[in-house]
């Protein structure tokens, strides 16, 4: 990863909160905010059950699909290309 793409990563954690930054000469030091971070922890988990029955509805869906293409005979055009 770039240094630029870091910096800009730092820079979305530190306008929400979960991190501060701070200068010692020519360093740059970024430090984790605990407390917000247990807050967004929280918040996610709050959605995990939703988001997780969510990807399984779609596992599902997609098994279906696959099951369902798999027992389909071929057409004609698929037959000549074999």
């Amino acid at each position: 990863m770039s240094q630029p793409a870091v910096s800009k990563h730092l820079k979305v954690l530190e306008r929400a909160g979960l991190i501060s930054r701070s200068r010692a000469g020519t360093s740059r030091y970024s430090h984790l905010e605990g407390e917000r971070l247990k807050e967004a922890g929280a918040w996610m988990l709050r959605y995990a059950e939703a988001w997780n029955a969510g990807f399984d509805r779609l596992d599902a869906a997609l098994a279906d699909y696959m099951a369902t293409e798999r027992s389909q005979p071929q057409n004609q055009d698929e037959k000549e290309k074999e």
